[in-house]
Order: C-alpha cells, then structure tokens, then sequence
C-alpha cells in the first residue's frame, strides 16, 4: 500500500521533534502534526519558561546575601511584565529553532489538532493522512481534581507562566516538584506564599532524607507550608479567594494555582479508532521498543507516564527513529535517570531512595553529610546543603547519590556518570576532590552512617 508518509509524529514537543528529524535524516519522508506550538511543554509552557522565572526570583535572596560581603544593596521593586516580555521573547525564538530544525532535517511541520482515523491514518481538521507508522508524542496537561470552587478559580503551572501582573499573595495546591518549583519563584519575588499538600513531606516518591531536608529550607526561605492537609472549597473573597482547607482554616490569596499532577495527553486523540487502549491516568501502554499494542503505532513521552522527563522522552525518540528508519535497534534504560528539581535551594537526584535501594538490593551502607555552605559564613544564611550517597555493601558500589543545595542539578549530572557506570565507593574515595566545593563532599565522605 502506498502511504502519505513513512511517518507521521503527533506533537512538537521535545520527544516528537527529535524523532521527527532522525526519522527524515535516516531517509525517511516525515510530516509533525501540532495543534499549538512548536516546542512542547518543556519549552514553551515547562522547563525552559520555569527556569528562567527561576532564575530572576533568586535575585532576591543573592541580594540578601550581598550584605555580608559588604555590598550595599537594595530591592525597590520588580518589573513583572518586564520578565514576562523577555521571557516571551525568548520562547519566541526557541520555537523559530524548532521551526527550522524540522524544516532542515526535511520534515513537514503540519498546523492542527489530530485525530487517529486508524492504524495507519490520522485526521487533521478536513484532511485525512496516512503514514505506515505513527508516532504518538502529544505530552501531558494539568490535572485539576474535582473540589467545590476549584476549577473555576484556579491557575495551573501554565497560567503561572503568562500572569499580567505579579500576585500579592498565592496559595499553591501539591507537594510535587512543580508545585515546589513554583513556591520557590513566587517567594523569591516576594509573593506572601503558601504551599498545600496532602502528605506529611512534600515530593512524595523521592528520598526521605530529602523531603525532609527541603521542607525545612524552603520554610526557612519563608515559604508556609500545609502538610498533612486539603483544600476542601475555594470561594470568592474580595478581589481574591477564601481557600478552605481540611484542618478547618481559612487562607485569602489573590491567587491560588494547583499543581496535584499532570495527566497523558490522550483525550482527543481518538485512540480508539485505532483500537489502543489507555491505562487508568490515560496513558498509552508500550513496550521498551515503544511501541504499542497495534504494530504500526508507537509513543513516547509523557504520554506513556514512563519517566515524564524530557531528555527522556528526547532519548525515546530518538532511539525509535534509530531503530524503525536507520537499522539500528536499540531501546532506553529508565534506570538511574539522573534528575533536578529547580527549587531554591535545588535538589539533585540520581537512583533510588534509601528505602527502594533497601528494597532492590538488600543491605546498603548509606552516608550523609549537612554542613553550611561556604558562601553562607559570610552571608548569615543558616541554611544547611544535604548530601547522601547510597552504597550496596556486597560490591561496592554506588547505586545512589542525593544531594539538597546549590548547585545539586549541575553536581549530579556528573555523579550520574559514576553511578551508571558502576563506580564503587572506593572509585569515589580515590578521587581527588576540587577544594574549595561543595561536590567534593561527595568523594570525603567516609562514616557510615549509624
């Protein structure tokens, strides 16, 4: 049968693009279906916009710190729409990247919404197009449960992006990292913030040591926290809202935004036309070759709510175009994904939490270290920077390293190396460490902890 395309790619996002001009570079004759724009969540709605409100929020706490190195420094205020503009500006031209990376490698950048029509067929408005595979990489949306006064009151992670005008005061819902994330900007711009979640430690899923440990620095940056607590309603309150919660008080904030999860992206895509069917968050159940109960359709991304990262999702797709167009076969390992969370102070994570560690494999010898930050002698900041290391004591090796601090995402990246490549604690021990830094805590640890 004769086909439109070898391949069609629902979604520009990170994961679709990359596959997208693999695919093309491997000869294969491509076209990417995007209802919005080019770029995905990571960048135009995610990680690169949240990054960069992140970075102009710790202005703030770095002016604080300036006093106890003799600099006089003041804050009169902050231009929101200002960052808001170049913010924009910037997205601006990351998609134009997009645009042409797509255009370079050969493939056709296709405006719409799609639908599959069948295993080989996909709807865009008027048009139907058939490829002999299909990739799916829509990514994933903000979740809002189902509280009195919620949905048509609040603000999600995307809202939070493209505010006009800086909030006084906001009430946060969720204790994940985005929820996280965005307390630390919204503080660190002098938003009166409050943090809301359900468990006794936010970030549930991550190590214990660490939840612990962030709780209390970003209660010490002067963030509220709610452990242990719902919103029950949200009703109006003068130009703001009445949050209620479960433990019978009541918060008033101009704003209020939840982030309790995201959800695949699968609602409109009329998977069932093409006889696929979802798992209970509705994502789309695949294989390590991402690919789906029908042969001709794969996915990857956040729509397989795998590992809802993107340079996960980049690898996945790239390894699907290596593997269908170029002859390469290969799939991705989701083990020891090394990850950040952009808080103020960052968390940095490679492998298992000590539990999961105990779980996987049996007895480990576990090492920590808290001590102040050298920069903050001088600064009178109290916060402490966390660091752990996880050890499975049969072979040696390290099989987790966890750290809360500045600098954690850029320290992990590189203990990441070590930890995928089978490094033993007697590699870290050997290891000259880089005087005077916070990472070389990570090669001086020597006492078990008891």
């Amino acid at each position: 049968m004769k086909y439109d395309y070898d391949l069609i790619v629902i979604g520009a996002g990170s994961g679709g693009v990359r596959a997208a001009r693999m695919s093309a570079g491997h000869g294969a004759r491509v076209a990417v279906i995007e209802g919005d724009r080019p770029g995905g969540t990571c960048v135009i709605r995610g990680c690169v916009p949240k990054k960069l409100l992140m970075y102009g929020s710790a202005f703030s706490a770095d002016a604080a710190d300036a006093a106890g190195y003799g600099w006089q420094v003041s804050i009169d205020g902050h231009d929101w729409p200002q960052l808001i503009a170049a913010k924009n500006a910037e997205l601006d031209r990351l998609e134009s990247i997009y645009r042409w990376l797509l255009e370079n490698a050969g493939a056709e950048l296709i405006a719409g919404w799609a639908q599959l029509a069948g295993p080989n067929a996909v709807s865009v408005g008027d048009r139907v197009l058939t490829a002999e595979r299909i990739l799916i990489a829509a990514g994933g949306a903000p979740h809002i449960p189902e509280i009195l006064g919620l949905a048509e009151r609040a603000i999600t992670s995307n809202e939070a992006l493209d505010l006009d005008e800086r909030p006084a005061s906001i009430v946060i819902y969720g204790g994940g990292y985005i929820a996280l994330e965005f307390a630390s900007i919204f503080n660190g711009f002098g938003v009166d913030t409050h943090l809301v979640y359900r468990g006794d430690l936010p970030l549930r899923g991550f190590d214990e040591d660490v939840r612990s440990e962030i709780a209390t620095a970003l209660e010490g940056r002067g963030i509220t926290l709610h452990p242990g607590t719902v919103i029950e309603k949200v009703a109006d309150a003068g130009t703001g809202h009445a949050i209620s919660l479960s433990n019978g008080s009541v918060i008033e904030a101009e704003q209020i935004m939840v982030a309790t999860g995201r959800a695949p992206n699968t609602g409109g895509l009329q998977l069932d036309a093409a006889g696929i069917a979802v798992g209970k968050r509705g994502e789309i159940p695949v294989n390590a070759d991402s690919a789906t109960s029908v042969p001709s359709i794969f996915a990857v991304g956040d729509v397989t709510d795998r590992i809802n990262l993107t340079p996960v999702a980049i690898a996945e797709g790239h390894a699907f175009a290596d593997s269908i167009f170029g002859g390469r076969p290969r799939t991705v390992s989701h083990s020891n994904v090394p990850s950040a969370v952009f808080t103020q102070p960052p968390i940095g994570s490679v492998g298992p939490g000590e539990e999961e560690a105990r779980a996987i494999h049996g007895d480990v010898t576990v090492y920590t270290s808290k001590f102040n930050a050298m920069k903050n002698n001088l600064s009178g900041r109290s916060e402490k920077t966390f660091m752990k290391l996880i050890v499975d004591t049969a072979s040696d090796k390290v099989v987790a390293a966890h750290m809360v601090g500045p600098d954690a995402g850029e320290i992990i990246q590189g203990i990441g190396v070590a930890v995928i490549a089978g490094a033993t604690k007697a590699d870290f021990d050997a290891t000259i460490g880089i005087h005077p830094t916070a990472a070389e805590e990570f090669v001086t640890m020597r006492t078990p902890r008891d």
